[in-house]
């Protein structure tokens, strides 16, 4: 797949001045920007295999235009859309869009042998217990602002997840426990646009951490599964609009 796309980018690229290219600072300019253009194509191209191989229709975050399949290759179906921000001198930076995935049929099992009477609107109780429970679920980020790196990633994890901990522990951060989540992620990985970071909780509260398709952390506490999916369900979360449209998900199951 690289081989093919850095001859779409190399093609693109190498359509300079001729006097430019003498000079070895816009060579080494131009390699980067080649180098960049190939992660980036081989990260559409990952997401547009997912949806290919399931042969499933996409659902767009409006705020980013991120596109996220309505079904996995695992059965897991897309139940909200949202974006993550950060305020940067006051200004808000679009960090992520994001996808949150469940196992609909378990999730639907769940709701039924707790909830006896359906609700006109989603219920505090009905988010607790997706955070709480061992339902199958994922959130899949896609990376809209350029230029993050792992050790920036990291430091957003430890204020996002480490806040977390701390409302559900009664103030205990757990600092060794937020660094488990990126476990082996190295710190040099560029995330560009479009690269993605896939967080789901498996059978036995294992929270699984994949950066670019590769699996860097499996780590086993309910705890921390509890604290990641109280970041988007909780009563303050990322997105309050897309914790409302999981929680319309969850109704149209019962």
């Amino acid at each position: 797949m690289a081989t093919i796309v850095e001859g779409v980018v190399m093609k693109e690229e190498l359509n300079v001045e001729p006097q430019e290219k003498k000079t070895e600072g816009k060579v080494e300019e131009v390699k980067d920007k080649v180098a960049e253009k190939i992660e980036k194509k081989i990260e559409e191209m990952k997401i547009k295999d997912d949806v290919k191989e399931e042969n499933v229709a996409v659902q767009i975050e409006p705020k980013t235009g991120v596109s996220f399949p309505v079904k996995l290759a695992d059965g897991k179906e897309l139940n909200s859309t949202g974006l993550r921000k950060k305020s940067v001198l006051g200004i808000g930076v679009k960090i992520y869009g994001f996808g949150m995935y469940a196992d609909n049929l378990k999730l639907k099992e769940l709701l039924k042998s707790k909830i006896s009477k359906i609700p006109e609107k989603p219920t505090k109780e009905m988010y607790q217990l997706v955070i709480d429970s061992d339902v199958g679920a994922m959130v899949r980020l896609v990376i809209v602002f350029g230029g993050l790196s792992m050790s920036m990633v990291r430091k957003n994890f430890d204020e996002g997840l480490g806040a977390s901990l701390k409302k559900l522990t009664g103030g205990q951060k757990n600092e060794e426990l937020v660094n488990r989540v990126m476990g082996a992620a190295s710190d040099s990985i560029k995330l560009t646009s479009g690269s993605v970071i896939e967080i789901a909780r498996l059978p036995g509260f294992i929270l699984q951490t994949k950066v670019k398709g590769e699996v860097v952390s499996k780590v086993e506490s309910e705890l921390l599964c509890r604290a990641y999916f109280h970041m988007y369900l909780g009563d303050d979360p990322f997105d309050k609009e897309a914790k409302e449209r999981f929680g319309v998900s969850m109704l149209s199951l019962l």
